[in-house]
């Protein structure tokens, strides 16, 4: 619990659950994560890691339970936690037919950017794509998509970000750029939740774990 004047847990879950058709993907789980931390997410696959990302993100509602994201209801406040809140997901969310400049620069002037092509140059660079900058994006790999949608992550500046399998489909030197990534956003202060299978290198990158078992919080 904060104390007056203590910033608002970056996600304070209480007793949520969340239910398709007859299936409880998650029951009754409750965990805060305190500003600026970083939690690993782990649990086997339809744990319910997927889910609960999704409900932080409001892509999803729970069935019960309340649900806070940086001091604001999940539900109730949804524009609010979409603005401070990135998801790194499998679905990349880019325009197939743009090239990944294209794809960035729209995003830029959408976030009110002075100059948007010199923040998508940046960004491309940093993910390792300038080379490929003029190409549309049906001709990339799915390890060039998920740079891409990495480097969409970066050009919103979350508050909380989100990470859904982040190492998947990525080649060592990708993996390594990732891991360099989260490090900078946690030393930005951006608050954090890794969800992978790769349990050490999770491990090594945050500071708090919570593990599911079919949709419940156990001890690892």
């Amino acid at each position: 619990m904060t104390s007056p004047g203590d910033p608002a847990p970056a996600v304070d879950i209480r007793d949520v659950s969340k239910r398709f058709g007859r299936r409880w993907a998650l029951a009754r789980l409750s965990y805060t994560l305190p500003r600026g931390r970083s939690l690993l997410l782990t649990g086997h696959n339809g744990s319910g890691k997927t889910t609960l990302l999704r409900l932080i993100a409001t892509a999803l509602a729970p069935t019960a339970g309340k649900l806070w994201v940086l001091g604001h209801d999940a539900v109730a406040r949804k524009d609010e936690v979409r603005a401070r809140v990135a998801l790194l997901s499998h679905a990349s969310f880019l325009y197939e037919d743009l090239t990944a400049e294209q794809n960035l620069v729209i995003l830029a002037r959408l976030m009110g950017h002075e100059a948007p092509k010199d923040r998508a140059h940046a960004l491309l660079e940093r993910v390792g794509l300038t080379r490929r900058s003029s190409h549309p994006i049906r001709h990339f790999s799915a390890g060039m998509r998920k740079r891409l949608a990495i480097a969409r992550l970066l050009m919103k500046a979350p508050e909380l970000a989100l990470l859904d399998e982040p190492f998947g489909e990525l080649d060592p030197a990708g993996i390594a750029e990732m891991e360099a990534i989260i490090a900078e956003l946690k030393a930005s202060g951006t608050s954090l939740i890794l969800a992978t299978h790769l349990v050490d290198q999770g491990l090594r990158l945050c500071e708090e774990r919570l593990h599911l078992v079919d949709g419940r919080r156990v001890d690892p």
